[in-house]
């Protein structure tokens, strides 16, 4: 009796190890199949983000590679319109360079043309220059040409400059052109009575005064070489006192000069 009942007692326990194992096994083959429920989940979830980054860097590429297409794009034209510049600006360097050159060329024959009429204004003066003038009328020189230093005057009695040369001439001794030219004018100084003036080229003017009469020439005529101009006389109020003669003058560019020095 006691063998049976310890028989069963060992059965019970078998049973109840048998469930308990049966149980164990059922919680881990259920937690093995959750677990693999959760990795495939995770896995499809990683498969989904690789797939999502894959699309997302497929984007990048394509949006950098739009972006490079771009940009080169962009630089050729950079470029293009870099050459264009440069040969414009090199169009330009040329025409301005043959703008100057051409300026300069300008400027040396604007030089030239400039030396050049120097030198004809120099040659012109030269043969100015070479005017001889012959004495207007015969006779002595009886009072000199006088701005740096004094001559006493008879008629004013004091110590006076002296403009001009006066040559002894008997009144009604005709008075001749000393070189040809125009009469400028016919006048009655103050200071030296009646007097003619001649015009030679733009330089030279003669200058006859003390006269008794102008009665061969009238203003803007047109005279000759020892062209007979007027007489001698006694006109001068400032040389009154000094015996009849011509009071004869010469001016370079309206400045009084020695007549002694051009006449021939």
């Amino acid at each position: 009796m006691k063998k049976n009942v310890h028989l069963k007692n060992i059965d019970d326990k078998m049973v109840s190890y048998v469930v308990m194992g049966a149980v164990i096994i059922a919680i881990i083959v259920v937690a093995i199949l959750l677990y693999s429920q959760q990795v495939n989940d995770n896995v499809k979830e990683e498969t989904m983000k690789l797939g999502e980054m894959t699309n997302i860097i497929s984007e990048n590429q394509q949006v950098e590679e739009e972006e490079t297409e771009s940009a080169s794009t962009e630089i050729g034209k950079s470029v293009e319109e870099s050459i264009e510049e440069v040969a414009t600006s090199n169009e330009n360097n040329t025409v301005e360079s043959n703008n100057t050159n051409n300026v300069t060329q300008n400027n040396d024959t604007k030089v030239e043309k400039q030396e050049e009429k120097v030198e004809n204004n120099t040659d012109e003066k030269e043969e100015q220059k070479e005017l001889n003038f012959q004495k207007p009328v015969e006779g002595e020189i009886v009072k000199e040409f006088a701005q740096d230093n004094l001559i006493y005057s008879q008629t004013l009695e004091e110590w006076v400059t002296h403009n001009g040369i006066d040559i002894k001439a008997e009144k009604t001794t005709v008075v001749k052109s000393a070189e040809a030219g125009v009469v400028k004018s016919i006048k009655n100084d103050p200071r030296f009575g009646l007097t003619i003036v001649v015009e030679h080229d733009s330089v030279y003017q003669t200058v006859y005064s003390n006269l008794l009469t102008s009665e061969f020439v009238v203003e803007g005529e047109t005279v000759g070489k020892g062209q007979a101009l007027g007489t001698v006389g006694n006109s001068a109020v400032f040389e009154i006192a000094d015996e009849p003669h011509l009071h004869f003058e010469i001016l370079k560019n309206s400045i009084q000069v020695d007549p002694s020095i051009y006449i021939k």
